[in-house]
């Protein structure tokens, strides 16, 4: 399932949770599972209530008195001892960490001594697993989200008032596109803002989309202009389904780097996603040798993949456009070879033929481990090709056509 967040009124925890339950997750799930943590001393109600004449969902965590807050360190360790999914426990830990990491650099002290103080430990747990919990209930494969309104004035915390966009939100919101509006009230909370940061993988307008479901998460402030709500369309995103589609294409020209870095550039826009990354040598201003930087990348992974080459090279910017691409079905298979079955790409070419390529990854492993060259292994793939199918995917390889710090609250101020 893809959602698109559309935050219109900003995003927190207890909004986050309450536009899932709103999509149909079953909260009493919810606290089944963050119970196995092991997790006591909470409740969560859920309410329906309007906003501006909208039905949403309200969700609040009810914390005892008695339960103390917790540093970084503890939740760290709680999560990963606890009997839930990989799934579950990367996604939460990655949020805790944005947070944490924030919180550290704004108010000077180390990481694991961070404590979840007013958001309360408990409340902090079950909005951030909570909704690790839900993105896999729901099987989430793709999130996009709208570029974030940021309101003014102050919040008061343990530290005494604090500027909005809070410190720590401004800090996790580095390189995600936001807007300023007339409004006195915190809308982005540091918690909205670490899952919005881990979960989307881009911003912008909503994406080609088929949408089933709506969910209308509230918040528990009304505001004067518009309804307080974050709203989630859950569905399909549109990808290519004919052979025919466009790709986004990312260019930037360098000339000051050190060319060793291109090599760990390369291997980090791949993991953020890109289709296919490439240099090409020029010569720019003042005869000086250069490269240029191109990335292919679904429009969605844009922000992502933008934001790590700002961070990765010496560039000041990046250029990027739409373009064509024609892609020939292919699919993902296995063939027989003397070393055993090894994974492989078929491709139809536009007479019919099928062409089949082992994945380099796969004859380097084999080439390795029984110490022969590479090119043996290659031509005993290509010898034979009987094959078994295996699932449907695309290769990356598209040719286009042109102290203590003290948290606050992650309720909206």
């Amino acid at each position: 399932m893809d959602l698109f967040f559309d935050c219109f009124s900003g995003i927190s925890g207890d909004m986050t949770l309450g536009a899932f339950a709103d999509l149909g997750v079953s909260m009493d799930d919810v606290k089944r599972d963050l119970r196995r943590l092991p997790l006591e001393g909470f409740d969560i109600t859920v309410e329906n209530v309007s906003k501006h004449g909208i039905q949403g969902t309200s969700v609040t965590v009810h914390e005892a008195e008695h339960v103390h807050a917790m540093n970084y360190s503890r939740i760290l360790n709680l999560i990963e001892a606890s009997p839930l999914s990989d799934r579950v426990k990367k996604l939460s830990l990655t949020v805790f960490d944005r947070i944490a990491q924030a919180e550290s650099q704004i108010h000077g002290c180390p990481k694991d001594k961070v404590h979840f103080h007013e958001v309360g430990g408990i409340d902090a747990m079950v909005d951030i697993v909570g909704t690790a919990l839900c993105v896999e209930y729901l099987d989430v494969t793709n999130v996009w989200a709208s570029p974030l309104p940021m309101g003014s004035g102050f919040v008061h915390c343990a530290h005494g008032a604090l500027p909005l966009p809070a410190p720590a939100t401004a800090k996790i919101l580095e390189g995600i596109p936001v807007y300023g509006v007339s409004i006195k009230k915190e809308l982005v909370t540091p918690t909205g803002a670490a899952i919005l940061a881990t979960l989307s993988r881009g911003y912008g307008d909503m994406p080609p989309m088929t949408f089933t479901r709506t969910g209308y998460g509230a918040g528990k402030r009304d505001l004067d202009d518009r309804p307080n709500l974050l709203r989630v369309f859950a569905g399909t995103f549109l990808h290519e389904n004919d052979g025919k589609a466009t790709v986004t294409v990312l260019e930037t020209t360098i000339d000051d780097m050190n060319p060793e870095h291109y090599g760990y550039l390369m291997e980090r826009l791949f993991e953020d996603g890109a289709l296919d990354v490439y240099f090409q040598p020029v010569f720019m201003k003042k005869n000086r040798p250069g490269i240029v930087v191109v990335v292919l990348c679904k429009d969605m992974d844009r922000g992502k993949l933008t934001r790590r080459i700002l961070t990765e090279t010496t560039s000041t910017g990046v250029r990027y456009r739409q373009s064509g691409r024609t892609v020939l079905p292919r699919k993902a298979v296995t063939v027989d070879s003397p070393y055993g079955k090894i994974a492989a790409k078929q491709i139809e070419r536009p007479d019919g033929t099928l062409h089949i390529t082992p994945e380099y990854d796969a004859i380097r492993a084999v080439a390795r481990e029984k110490d022969i060259p590479l090119r043996h292994v290659a031509e005993a793939c290509h010898s034979g090709h009987n094959h078994s199918h295996g699932h449907h995917g695309h290769d990356r390889h598209d040719h286009h056509h042109g102290g203590h710090s003290h948290v606050h609250s992650d309720k909206q101020s």
